[in-house]
């Protein structure tokens, strides 16, 4: 992620009532299907945070230590091992632990002065030619509200997403707070399309780990979400749905902030300062979803 996208948003509403499921689902709990994993980014118990300044850092980090940050600020400054917070459903499974990704007035990525961002990306996830971006691929990964760091839900936030290569719009993103130009809930997460129309939603949820998984056919074009609170197994919450998926690129995940009162919302716009906010994420990981596997 070199560049920023500005998209131009439009509404419409979906019900976060679950479906069937449209693909066979295997628990990676329990079941000798489990799906092959593409790539991992559950965290180690003995990982501490200076693993995540180098590639491989700690014989272990998957993530790109030079993207997407603040200019001069290292991965060890932004990210946090909560110490007292219990496993997510897929990180009890691995015995691995969560992190949380904070935002503070250093969020400051390139020259977009707008944004206040951090961002994980797969050091892997090549953005012409990743394995990630191609076939049937499922994207895990559970949210924890961290009451000491919230959110302030009169801005849109970005938290996870896939760009495409060429940085002129996201196949997919996961929000939360007030979608700029649309009249959705701002106390939901956001399911968005390639179009920026809201195609699923759900509340967010004080303490309570919220797992999510969407998965993308980059060969049919179509988006699918699941979802499941604490240790439940996932459920389908929408069929597969029509989506532009083309144009490969990479996934992002974290926190980007976007501004109030401007029209240019990368390089301008309200930002508080003494900045704060914190997401703890856990169970983050990329499956092959090929023959309709799902772990649930």
């Amino acid at each position: 992620m070199r560049a920023a996208t500005f998209l131009a948003l439009v509404s419409s509403v979906v019900s976060a009532t679950p479906l069937g499921h449209r693909f066979h689902t295997y628990s990676k709990a329990s079941s000798s299907n489990s799906c092959a994993v593409v790539f991992d980014g559950r965290v180690p118990a003995n990982a501490s945070l200076t693993d995540f300044d180098t590639e491989n850092g700690g014989g272990w980090n998957p993530f790109n230590p030079g993207f997407v940050k603040g200019n001069n600020i290292s991965w060890s400054e932004i990210l946090l091992l909560p110490k007292n917070t219990p496993r997510s459903r897929f990180d009890a499974v691995s015995r691995t632990v969560p992190l949380e990704v904070t935002i503070s007035d250093e969020s400051i990525f390139m020259q977009q002065r707008g944004f206040r961002r951090a961002g994980l990306q797969f050091a892997k996830d090549d953005n012409e030619k990743s394995r990630a971006s191609e076939g049937v691929k499922t994207l895990h990964f559970s949210i924890l509200q961290d009451e000491s760091r919230p959110l302030n839900l009169s801005h849109e936030y970005l938290n996870v997403w896939h760009e495409a290569a060429d940085f002129s719009s996201n196949q997919f993103n996961f929000q939360a707070g007030t979608i700029i130009g649309q009249d959705l809930r701002k106390d939901t997460w956001k399911l968005l399309d390639r179009t920026n129309k809201q195609i699923w939603s759900t509340p967010i949820l004080k303490d309570v780990w919220q797992n999510f998984a969407i998965t993308l056919d980059f060969d049919n074009n179509t988006i699918q979400a699941w979802y499941s609170e604490n240790r439940k197994p996932l459920r389908a919450v929408t069929e597969a749905i029509s989506n532009d998926n083309s144009g490969r690129g990479q996934y992002q995940i974290g926190i980007l902030k976007k501004p109030t009162g401007t029209d240019d919302v990368v390089n301008s716009g309200f930002q508080e300062s003494g900045l704060d906010e914190g997401l703890i994420y856990g169970g983050l990981f990329i499956e092959d979803s090929k023959d309709g596997c799902v772990s649930a």
